[in-house]
């Protein structure tokens, strides 16, 4: 009998990570679960462990703390675990005038979306190694392909991730390790509402969490490179002009799409 694979994944609380969680669960696997907010980890836990038999480890951790990382791989360490699948899904936006914004969430932001995965990922990439065998799956988005005005440093990140882990695929390539990359569209989740996007043109038409995350889950077993999920046909138009687009005509069309409607 195969040996249950076991899923770290980052923001679990809520969106599309919790949708991973269910994924994952549906399909056998025990879980780490990890967010910075306990009373959702636990209502998750419990809804897991009573619809799967399977088993869920919690770990209460503020991502943005750059002392996170470490101490989430030294206790999953202690605690015997041994990760087959690493899903770093955790991240944050935020939108208005960079110059206007408060530096310290921005920040924060960068701490979260590219220092917190960048260390998780070496943490537990040298156990792959060894062992020769994981997959990674990164959560980046769309927003990783172009320049972002009105959320300068959130797509600035996305970028970083994106690139990032299409290097270490490349790296892995004669190995039994595979890194892909999500790449989701607008997505009904938290985040809309939390970085204000949800008052922009970009959140009127939005994807559901659980299609983006079966996506990203599928793509991952799948060993694809690069997995986009919920765009409209608007927008995938938009998406496949990119590279034919002037880039001040972009910038413009962009900053139009993220201008908070009605300001």
């Amino acid at each position: 009998m195969e040996k249950k694979k076991i899923a770290l994944i980052t923001g679990a609380s809520a969106g599309i990570g919790k949708e991973f969680a269910h994924i994952h669960a549906a399909r056998g696997g025990d879980l780490v679960i990890v967010a910075r907010r306990e009373d959702k980890l636990l209502a998750l836990k419990e809804e897991v462990e009573k619809n799967y038999a399977v088993k869920v480890n919690l770990l209460v951790k503020d991502l943005s703390d750059p002392k996170a990382p470490k101490e989430i791989y030294e206790e999953v360490l202690q605690q015997g675990i041994q990760i087959d699948y690493l899903i770093n899904n955790a991240g944050f936006g935020g939108i208005g005038k960079f110059y206007e914004r408060d530096l310290a969430k921005e920040l924060n932001m960068i701490n979260l979306n590219i220092s917190a995965l960048t260390s998780l990922t070496h943490f537990f990439l040298q156990d792959f190694v060894k062992k020769n065998s994981g997959r990674i799956l990164n959560v980046s988005s769309t927003a990783s392909l172009l320049p972002g005005p009105l959320q300068a440093v959130y797509y600035a990140t996305k970028a970083y991730v994106t690139s990032f882990s299409n290097a270490l695929a490349e790296e892995l390539r004669d190995t039994d390790i595979s890194v892909t990359n999500l790449m989701p569209g607008a997505t009904a989740t938290e985040f809309g509402s939390i970085s204000g996007m949800d008052k922009t043109a970009l959140f009127d038409k939005t994807a559901s969490a659980r299609k983006v995350a079966e996506d990203g889950y599928n793509g991952m077993l799948k060993e694809k490179l690069d997995v986009i999920s919920g765009l409209t046909t608007s927008q995938k138009i938009m998406m496949s002009m990119v590279p034919l687009t002037p880039k001040k005509v972009l910038l413009s069309q962009v900053r139009k799409m993220q201008a908070v409607k009605g300001q």
